[in-house]
């Protein structure tokens, strides 16, 4: 339980961090004008809910909460893990790999296609784009969890 508990802690972490990485430093930027607002092509909605319209997401103005939750996200994911890995090939690579597949198909993927694409009108080529940014967000949790649930250093 511990060692699961600490695993989904710093993929946790390692999901913040890639997010601020990524979406933060070149999808938003520190000032607001990274690709995914500046870009001539983006949706008028999209950039609207992230810049204009009230209240803003939690994360532009308010970010503890969601940081918060992508703690418990990386907590829940480590437990999905545990409870699945066994029947994946052993190894850590091989476990990792299919956590950030699971993840990214069934969380991220899902999200592009249901609220960029579907509820703002995103352009695909910035969709492409983030979903980029999502498999490394995906790589960098899963490969966190899956060092950590594959030691020997917390058993």
């Amino acid at each position: 339980m511990k060692k699961t508990i600490v695993a989904g802690l710093l993929g946790g972490m390692a999901m913040n961090l890639m997010m601020l990485l990524t979406f933060r430093t070149l999808g938003f930027g520190w000032d607001g004008k990274g690709i995914l607002l500046s870009s001539p092509i983006q949706s008028q909605k999209l950039i609207a809910v992230w810049t204009q319209l009230e209240p803003l997401p939690l994360i532009v103005n308010t970010p503890l909460p969601v940081i918060a939750g992508l703690l418990l996200f990386g907590v829940l994911h480590a437990f999905l893990y545990r409870s699945i890995s066994s029947a994946w090939p052993a190894g850590f690579l091989p476990r990792a790999m299919r956590m950030s597949a699971l993840i990214f198909f069934m969380t991220y993927l899902f999200w592009e296609f249901f609220t960029p694409f579907n509820q703002f009108g995103e352009p695909l080529p910035l969709i492409a784009l983030e979903l980029v940014f999502w498999g490394c967000i995906a790589i960098a949790e899963s490969t966190v969890l899956a060092l950590v649930m594959e030691s020997e250093w917390l058993s």
